[in-house]
């Protein structure tokens, strides 16, 4: 009996507090690609605005790196294709589109667009199920200089070209 009441409260001790059920189970929808708009977003076919949770990619008005970018979320999630939306803590961003990691089969396509090197890590809390594992993907492009590591691509970040902080080409 003495065993049993001192595993109860380690037990108690270890479960999470305070976390809503939300926050503790992905959830997950599917989608019908639609559009893809650049290299970080794109339209399931029933409308939903989809903006990839973790990652940044050049904006289509810098040239050409922005179309490259498209180009290459284009290969990974063809239209018609069929994906899985998997929400973190936020499931929207200011501008109504649905924050998502997109699984692509087995393939988590936010990690492959870092991984290949066409977007740039963009950790925005609460949304950090895969940050980590989104900054060793950014790690490696950058050290083989794989897709737009190696084109000068990321000599302006995408978050300063949003700032207008970066100098326009001579």
């Amino acid at each position: 009996m003495r065993r049993s009441m001192l595993v109860f409260p380690l037990l108690f001790a270890l479960a999470p507090t305070g976390c809503p059920a939300q926050q503790q189970t992905a959830r997950r929808a599917d989608c019908t690609v639609g559009r893809v708009s650049d290299g970080d977003s794109f339209r399931c076919n029933d409308g939903r605005r989809i903006r990839l949770i973790g990652i940044d990619s050049p904006e289509s008005q810098q040239h050409p790196a922005g179309e490259k970018a498209r180009a290459a979320l284009l290969r990974l999630l063809p239209p018609g294709s069929t994906v899985q939306l998997e929400t973190d803590i936020t499931p929207t961003d200011r501008y109504g589109r649905t924050l998502a990691y997109v699984w692509s089969g087995f393939k988590l396509v936010n990690e492959a667009m870092v991984r290949e090197g066409w977007a740039v890590l963009y950790t925005v809390p609460p949304n950090v199920s895969y940050a980590k594992r989104l900054e060793a993907a950014q790690k490696e492009a950058r050290a083989r200089g794989t897709g737009l590591w190696s084109q000068h691509g990321f000599d302006c970040m995408p978050s300063d070209f949003r700032r207008n902080r970066c100098l326009s080409p001579p």
